[in-house]
């Protein structure tokens, strides 16, 4: 090897192309232990590509990028750069202002280079303060010009939901470019204003597949599942090709409206644009044909990825799927499948949800009970608010009421709303309205605004026929200004979804629609009357 180094008589450029060839920590440190060995590593240009291949790589370790900074004498504005960039991209980027902080106290003077890494770092753990410092140490160095350094103040500001301060920083840019708009749309679109956004959107000299994605994402998020499949349609149409982000997204939407059909019109197209089939968006496309229904289709896609490239995400989407389709023991023994294999794949929090969830669909108090104590032994995880009340829903519909009041009296946390909604939904099944009254009481005293929580008390009282008090509840709601909100379905029809309340006559096909459901109806009673007459139940008077 060492024949090889100084072979053509460079050896930076022999360390650069081992260290681009290099595709794991394991194959950098037999890099870094030669160049110890060789005493090269004593030298700066060496340690500090070492350095920097550590610190940004894909394969890079942190903690040992940061153990060969601390051996660099003298380290300069690069090494510093290196560091700070290599932690505002892993897993915990507080780190990454710590070092910015200790570099300050050091005298070392940040160049342009190095406020964009800490703005990034700054807008993935939300803090608005350190932000703010952040811009008035550029505004102070005179480089707020700098159209690198403004468009991380525009993310940083939006991933902070200071979005004002965000669009002042873009409205004072000189020039802009595309990323400038995407940073701004991206902004809008995570604070929730979609207003904004679409305006931001519309008014794009040049749109490119970050800005489609961002609107996108956008509606997905603020509940405009509709809006987002519509901009997409239109994408296809004037846009540029969809990559993994706009599908996960578009993938979502279909997965919340239920639209089947689209949803596989959606996984073809993704066939049609060798689109790269890559684990988040099979996830995306087991969680939604899962949610619209084909839990065949889920499984086919699930066991299309060897089980050896599988993570949690995967297994937690079909896992939950086939619990909400009420394939409890098919669940279950899926689980057993993923700890048995040794993939490495370990359950997180939601993993148990879904379990948990599964236990409640089958009556499985046993194994609910298994579960949850698993989670409580578990290094590093604990129950959150969601596994109490999945908990109390396993118990509700089994009809240990009792049971179910007296785990949420011991809780370590205070009662939600879901637990108790899922105790008074026990009660009523079960017909225990003592009970019912004092948990619909706990749950107006919780969430006064929220009409079903009167709804729910007022039927309580309606099922042992106390009227007076019924009624009671329903001028209650009405005296507080809190008004029912009317429920909907959703039912797509050849690739098209159609919305209807109860009573609907506002579609425009409605005359056709009740004149097929009245012949139904008919068809029904016709039905229900030739059964009677066929097994012999007739009103036989006496």
């Amino acid at each position: 090897m060492v024949q090889l180094l100084w072979k053509n008589g460079s050896a930076n450029q022999t360390l650069i192309t081992l260290l681009e060839n290099c595709k794991s920590m394991s194959e950098f440190k037999k890099i870094q232990a030669f160049f110890i060995t060789s005493g090269l590593s004593q030298h700066h240009p060496f340690a500090s590509r070492l350095l920097y291949f550590s610190a940004v790589s894909s394969w890079g370790d942190m903690d040992h990028s940061y153990r060969i900074f601390l051996q660099i004498p003298s380290p300069t504005i690069y090494n510093w750069n290196s560091i700070i960039r290599g932690f505002s991209r892993g897993k915990n980027p507080n780190p990454s202002v710590s070092v910015f902080v200790k570099m300050l106290r050091f005298g070392v003077w940040p160049d342009h280079l190095t406020y964009p890494f800490v703005a990034k770092a700054v807008a993935r753990i939300s803090e608005l303060q350190l932000g703010l410092a952040v811009h008035c140490r550029v505004a102070k160095e005179g480089l707020w010009l700098d159209r690198f350094i403004a468009n991380s103040l525009i993310h940083m500001y939006g991933s902070c939901g200071e979005i004002g301060s965000a669009r002042k920083v873009f409205d004072e840019m000189p020039m802009r470019n595309s990323v400038s708009w995407n940073s701004m749309l991206d902004g809008y679109a995570k604070c929730g204003d979609l207003d904004s956004a679409r305006q931001v959107f519309e008014s794009m000299p040049e749109r490119d597949v970050v800005s489609w994605s961002s609107m996108i994402d956008g509606c997905v998020k603020g509940g405009e599942y509709g809006v987002a499949l519509a901009i997409f349609g239109r994408m296809r149409v004037v846009g540029p090709k969809a990559n993994e982000v706009t599908m996960v997204s578009v993938l979502c939407a279909c997965a919340h409206l239920g639209t089947l059909e689209q949803g596989r019109e959606m996984h073809q197209y993704m066939v049609d644009k060798a689109l790269p089939f890559t684990l988040a968006l099979r996830t995306s496309l087991v969680d939604m044909y899962a949610k619209c229904g084909a839990i065949e289709e889920a499984i086919a896609v699930f066991r299309e990825v060897p089980t050896d490239q599988t993570d949690v995400l995967m297994w937690n989407a079909i896992i939950g799927g086939l619990a909400t389709h009420g394939q409890v023991r098919d669940s279950l023994e899926l689980f057993k499948e993923m700890e048995v294999q040794g993939l490495g794949v370990a359950p997180d929090e939601i993993t148990y949800l879904c379990l948990l969830s599964a236990c409640a669909h089958g009556g499985l108090i046993n194994e609910a009970w298994h579960f949850f104590k698993s989670l409580e032994r578990s290094k590093g995880m604990a129950p959150k608010s969601e596994h109490y009340a999945c908990m109390v829903d396993v118990l509700s519909r089994a009809g240990r009421l009792e049971e179910a009041y007296d785990f949420i009296a011991q809780m370590p946390i205070k009662p939600t709303p879901s637990m108790l909604g899922a105790l008074l939904n026990g009660c009523m099944n079960h017909r225990r309205f003592d009970l019912a009254e004092r948990v619909g009481r706990k749950l107006i005293e919780l969430e006064p605004d929220h009409d079903g929580r009167y709804i729910g008390l007022s039927n309580v009282y309606a099922g042992v026929k106390l009227w007076d008090d019924a009624r009671t509840m329903r001028e209650a709601m009405e005296r507080r200004g809190v008004k029912k909100l009317p429920g909907f379905s959703f039912v797509e029809v050849l690739g098209t979804l159609h919305r209807f309340i109860a009573h609907d006559k506002t579609h425009q096909e409605s005359d056709q629609i009740y004149m097929v459901l009245n012949t139904i109806v008919r068809q029904m009673v016709v039905d229900v009357d030739f059964e009677t007459q066929k097994h012999g139940f007739y009103d036989i008077q006496l």
